[in-house]
Order: C-alpha cells, then sequence, then structure tokens
C-alpha cells in the first residue's frame, strides 16, 4: 500500500467567534433540558428518557468548552500581543 501525500498545501485554519459559538450551543442544550423536563413522564414512559439527560450533558460538557475556549482566545491574543511587541523592537 502507497502512503498518501498531500498534492497541496492545507489552507490555513478559519478563525471565528469561537466563544458566542460555544455559549450559543450550552445555551440551547440548557434550553431544551428545561424545556423537555415538563413532559419527564412522557418520556419516561415511552424509552426516551435518554434524550432528557443527553440535553443535560450537552449543556455541562458546554461549560467546560467555554471555559477551554475563552482561555484559548486569552492564549491567541496574548500571543499576538508578544508577537506585535517582538516586531517593534
Amino acid at each position: 500500500m502507497a502512503k498518501w501525500t498531500p498534492k497541496h498545501e492545507a489552507p490555513e485554519p478559519l478563525e471565528g467567534p469561537v466563544v458566542a459559538t460555544i455559549t450559543g450551543g450550552t445555551i440551547l442544550w440548557f434550553v431544551l433540558f428545561l424545556v423537555q423536563l415538563p413532559f419527564y413522564g412522557w418520556f419516561d414512559d415511552h424509552g426516551h428518557l435518554w434524550w432528557v439527560w443527553t440535553c443535560l450533558a450537552g449543556g455541562g460538557l458546554g461549560l467546560i468548552g467555554i471555559w477551554y475556549v475563552r482561555g484559548r482566545d486569552a492564549a491567541l491574543k496574548r500571543h499576538a500581543a508578544e508577537q506585535a511587541e517582538a516586531e517593534s523592537r
């Protein structure tokens, strides 16, 4: 089997509003959890109780994601400031 080699260079990664995107997704998971709570009995009767807990888990993991991307964003800004300062010398 031949080793695969890329024929062109990979593009630069896209940067966008990562913190806002993760925050919005986390809010959406918690809203879905809260919307499903009044129907807990129906979900339990029909064997779909995992839907409720999946939304709660998504919200909890989203909180970890918010913490992570905020730290990443701060590190990127700190690195850019250090680079700008080093170039100005």
